[in-house]
């Protein structure tokens, strides 16, 4: 747990503050100063008398107790003042605004752990060092601006940069977003993410803010991350974050369909998902879904779009229409009512066009008929801006009470950020927020309203045979587990399959296919990629062609034995684990064969998944249509397929050492879904 003497400081000391406010020290001390600290404020610098107008101590040793420190001094001497801080003068919050730590060099890395290890001892709190500071409703802990207004319903931010902790906020205040906190970690030495983010989950009650935003470079704790974002949005919070850092430079071997398509940004994509947070690709995304969050969340995709230009209308049109909302055609009686109300020559079919000309008299007739006429509208999108001709107090100020009125979400477009500046600030002043552009804002809501709801704190997982599964991998060394073993999983997991068989000779081949009936599948074992080599028959129909077929297929290279089983019909799917440092194992589910390859519409998730996280996985499929039957072919068993994934997921729990696990395909249909090829690759630590 955070110290509350760095979250609410009565007495701080700036170690090393000075009169150049172009320096850190100095920043600092004026934001303080010129903030909202009510208690005791220091200032340590043995080269002045005054600071700032303030008395100025010549060393930590002269100071009275103190809750907290920022220091502002060479890397070097913080180690001594902190020491001297702990013992002497009760200070258990730190600021280390200071550079050259475990950023710069290894001798840093060691003075940075001494540094922990002395805050760790009397359970005190580090925030940074190499960071830009802590802002709040306490007290301007930074040496940046902008400074913004607080609330204590504000947004929470915590970011892994400073420089972009700034940035961010530069996007985020002229849009009228207020802020509750502002922690930027910089090199995160004891106090992450994750660790605010914890801290903010377990001091949750009623008067906390409900907006949490994120600037994340790396993730050091996945587990932690997941279990405070997801239990911070039950609690009715909203999460929005940017991961940056997903692209992998040049390409890597992968020895499977799963390696290939999992990668540690999938694996950031899957938690993000998981947990409930909506994934933000820049800094202007991330101001736009902070904005979002302030307003009520629509009942459903219909949105409504309210203008007086056609231009943005048209491009808000499509940047929804992409995101998969909805922009209902609205008709009928009311509609014509309401089109006696407007200028000639205005439209209300949606988007509803009421002309440049149009008037806040009509903006709210408009916004009537939306709230109370029309049932296929679930939000209203206005986009309202100026020519610079006459000024818009009265469609703004139309705006601030409908937005309060109404039942139904009103997102305010305002484009003319120059022509009616005065307007939007003075819309910004009665507590409003505003979006600038309406392709920045459809995308922004798109992606709200496809972000699943977290999984619930616990579920049922399927019931599997752990014994059996710990027998088959205790003994198994690294590599790919033999088809014999990989069946016992297979089967211990309540994973169904063909009845193969795994056969070395001629005389086993046929003898299996005999046993078994027509027609048989015939496949190598040995090579990864079996298509690729020729290495599949299928539609064996004889004796003389499993014959025939045998001797080919024992010739292709790598091939040490053919697998065999009855041919089953049925739309092929996919179904693959991968374990990724740090998060334990991806699930990856989709269309399979060829497809995987082709389409690589797969979609992943972190073990363990309920079910229902499985359904959302098959659903939003882009080939959901396919597993769902279409022009007269069956479909696929939507419920033996999730009780399938959520299987694979209870196996890789049981089995950690499993690296990468590929079921391709399985074969569905509306009777049954059953694998007809797997391999599992196992790797243990150590070895």
């Amino acid at each position: 747990m955070i110290h509350n003497k760095l979250i609410k400081p009565q007495s701080i000391v700036v170690v090393g503050g000075s009169d150049d406010v172009m320096k850190p020290g100095g920043k600092v001390l004026k934001n303080l100063q010129d903030g909202n600290f009510k208690g005791k404020l220091y200032v340590v610098n043995p080269k002045a008398e005054y600071v700032q107008g303030m008395k100025a101590y010549s060393s930590v040793e002269d100071l009275p107790e103190t809750d907290m420190a920022i220091l502002a001094i060479a890397a070097q001497h913080c180690l001594p003042a902190i020491e001297t801080l702990i013992a002497k003068k009760g200070t258990r919050g730190f600021i280390i605004l200071s550079a050259g730590f475990s950023e710069e060099s290894h001798a840093g890395a060691e003075l940075e752990k001494k540094i922990v290890d002395a805050i760790n001892a009397v359970g005190g709190s580090l925030i940074g060092p190499n960071c830009i500071g802590v802002l709040n409703t306490h007290y301007s802990g930074a040496f940046t601006t902008p400074i913004p207004v607080f609330d204590r319903q504000g947004v929470d931010f915590i970011s892994g940069s400073g420089a972009t902790a700034v940035f961010i906020m530069e996007s985020a205040i002229p849009r009228g977003l207020k802020f509750n906190s502002v922690y930027s970690v910089g090199n995160s030495a004891q106090t992450g993410v994750e660790e605010i983010l914890e801290y903010l989950d377990e001091t949750f009650d009623a008067n906390s803010s409900r907006i949490k935003l994120l600037y994340v470079e790396t993730i050091n704790k996945p587990a932690k991350l997941l279990k405070h974002a997801s239990s911070l949005i039950r609690k009715g919070c909203r999460i929005a974050a940017i991961k940056s850092g997903g692209s992998e430079a040049g390409s890597r071997a992968a020895s499977s369909h799963t390696g290939a398509l999992a990668s540690s940004d999938l694996a950031v994509e899957s938690l993000f998902r998981k947990a409930g947070i909506v994934r933000c690709n820049g800094r202007e995304e991330l101001a736009t879904m902070a904005a979002l969050f302030t307003l009520p969340k629509p009942a459903g995709k219909r949105i409504a779009i309210v203008t007086h230009a056609g231009g943005p209308a048209v491009m808000l049109t499509d940047a929804l229409s992409n995101g998969g909302l909805e922009i209902p055609h609205i008709e009928g009686p009311k509609a014509q009512e309401l089109l006696t109300k407007l200028f000639a020559g205005s439209s209300v079919a949606n988007p509803i066009d009421f002309l440049a000309t149009g008037t806040a008299e009509q903006l709210g007739h408009i916004i009537d008929a939306c709230e109370k006429d029309f049932d296929n509208v679930d939000a209203m999108a206005v986009i309202f801006g100026s020519p610079g001709l006459f000024p818009v107090y009265d469609v703004y100020d139309l705006l601030h009470d409908k937005m309060r009125q109404c039942s139904k979400p009103i997102y305010p477009i305002l484009p003319s950020i120059i022509n009616v500046k005065n307007e939007i600030d003075h819309f910004i002043a009665r507590g409003n927020v505003f979006f600038p552009d309406e392709v920045n804002f459809g995308s922004a809501l798109s992606k709200i309203l496809q972000t699943p709801d977290p999984e619930p704190a616990s579920f049922d997982v399927p019931a599997i045979d752990v014994k059996a599964i710990r027998a088959v991998v205790d003994k198994a060394e690294n590599g790919y587990l033999s088809p014999e073993d990989t069946n016992v999983l297979m089967d211990a997991a309540g994973i169904d399959r063909s009845n193969a068989r795994v056969v070395y000779t001629l005389d086993e081949a046929l003898a299996f296919a005999q046993a078994e009936g027509f027609p048989q599948v015939m496949k190598v074992v040995g090579p990864v990629h079996k298509s690729d080599v020729g290495g599949v028959v299928l539609n064996v129909m004889n004796p003389d062609t499993v014959a025939r077929e045998f001797e080919r297929l024992m010739k292709i290279k790598d091939t040490y034995a053919v697998q065999m089983n009855l041919m089953l019909f049925g739309a092929e799917v996919f179904i693959g684990a991968k374990r990724e440092d740090k998060f334990g194992h991806m699930i990856l589910a989709g269309l399979g064969g060829i497809f995987i390859e082709i389409l690589k519409d797969v979609n992943t998730t972190l073990a363990p998944l309920s079910k229902a996280q499985a359904y959302e996985m098959i659903r939003s499929l882009k080939s959901y249509g396919i597993i769902k039957g279409a022009r007269g072919k069956e479909g696929v068993n939507e419920d033996i397929l999730a009780d399938q994934i959520t299987r694979v997921s209870a196996l890789v729990m049981a089995a950690p050492e499993i690296f990468e696990m590929d079921i391709n395909p399985l074969l569905g249909n509306p009777r049954y879904v059953k694998a007809v090829d797997a391999r599992i690759r196992i790797e243990k630590d150590g070895n």
